[in-house]
């Protein structure tokens, strides 16, 4: 059968249908058009809600203060995973294309900006969030 696998099954040799799984290196490119595109809205959001304070400074007060709330403070932590990614892997891409020796070792600098962006989210979560971990549950 023409464009079939071992397993019978067009597209997959896994027998899991014909989804494509592909390697870190894919997945590295999702995340960094998904976090592209997050980072733009973010931005996109942020003009308007700033641009509000000129048309109705009483609006932007009400706006701004939403932002206090703790649901809003994590996705302050998603916002500065996704750009801190985002920035790391631009750097990394960069690399590949323009170092000579990137391609070969775009794996090992895959893994170098994951365990720089762990090593920068565990404490960066820590202390965005200490202060409204500590308002839910009776702080000061």
């Amino acid at each position: 059968m023409a464009g079939t696998t071992a397993t019978g099954r067009a597209g997959s040799s896994r027998g899991g249908g014909t989804l494509y799984r592909g390697d870190l290196g894919m997945w590295s490119w999702v995340a960094h058009r998904i976090t592209g595109v997050l980072t733009f809205f973010f931005l996109f959001v942020h003009v308007l809600d700033t641009a509000l304070v000129r048309v109705s400074p009483n609006d932007y007060d009400a706006v701004i203060e939403t932002y206090k709330t703790p649901l809003v403070n994590l996705f302050e932590v998603g916002l500065v995973g996704a750009v801190l990614y985002h920035a790391l892997n631009g750097v990394r891409v960069m690399l590949v294309d323009f170092w000579a020796k990137g391609p070969k070792h775009q794996r090992a600098m895959l893994w170098t900006i994951l365990g720089i962006w762990v090593a920068v989210m565990i404490p960066g979560t820590y202390f965005m969030m200490v202060r409204t971990v500590t308002e839910m549950f009776g702080g000061h």
